[in-house]
Parts: structure tokens; sequence; C-alpha cells
């Protein structure tokens, strides 16, 4: 069965997209740590981060690379924090966090955005990449 990332990125379900390219897909978190709280997925589907072939490992971190580069032209923040947890959706996915405190990373505190500013965003940090 097909994981909610396969189906975003199939467009089954809609996203936040920040940047897409042939192998992986940036889109906004829809429950986000801090604002512009983004993640980075390889299109291929696997479960495990230390499951990925090397070329697309070293692939996916120099695209999250861009994107977070995207996020601090847009959003003001101490500097973009990465995490890799992978507990909830059997895909890899990248976390890229706007930090300006340690407690931007933690996973049991959300902002809420409306959709018009998640949209916003979206198009902002797209602008950037």
């Amino acid at each position: 069965m097909a994981s909610i990332f396969t189906k975003i990125i199939n467009g089954e379900i809609p996203s936040y997209k920040i940047a897409e390219t042939t192998d992986f897909y940036a889109m906004l978190d829809i429950a986000p740590n801090s604002k512009g709280h983004t993640l980075c997925i390889p299109k291929k589907e696997v479960d495990k981060l230390f499951d990925l072939d090397e070329e697309t490992y070293n692939k996916l971190f120099s695209f999250s690379r861009k994107v977070a580069l995207a996020i601090e032209k847009t959003i003001p923040c101490e500097r973009v924090g990465m995490a890799v947890v992978g507990l909830e959706v059997p895909h890899v996915h990248v976390h890229l966090i706007p930090l300006n405190s340690m407690g931007d990373m933690n996973f049991s505190k959300k902002e809420q955005l409306t959709p018009s500013e998640m949209k916003e965003l979206a198009v902002k940090i797209a602008s950037n990449f």
C-alpha cells in the first residue's frame, strides 16, 4: 500500500509544495513545529533512511540543503534544524525546522496556521528555492 507521501507525490492528496525535482519533493508539514517546517522526501518509497541507496541518500541531503537555504531566506530564524525520525510515516523524510530555540525541535509542540497562511508561506519559500 502506498504511503501518504507517495499519494501526495502522485497528486492524490493535496500539499503545500515548496520544490520538486525528478527524484525529490519538498512540502510544508501540515502540523508544523514552527512556521516554515518543511518535509523533504525522495519520490522513491523507502521506509528507512539507511535503506536508501547511497546515491539517493546523498542527493536527498543535497536537495534538503537547497530547501533549507530557501527557508532561511524566507523565515526569520537563528538557523534551520534538521531531523530524521521516520516513525509516523513509513517513507523516508527529512524535517527542516526554522529554529529560534531548542523548543522548536519539540515534536509535541505544534503551530496553528490557516490554509491561506500555509499557501502563502509555501509560495514565498518556493520563490527562494
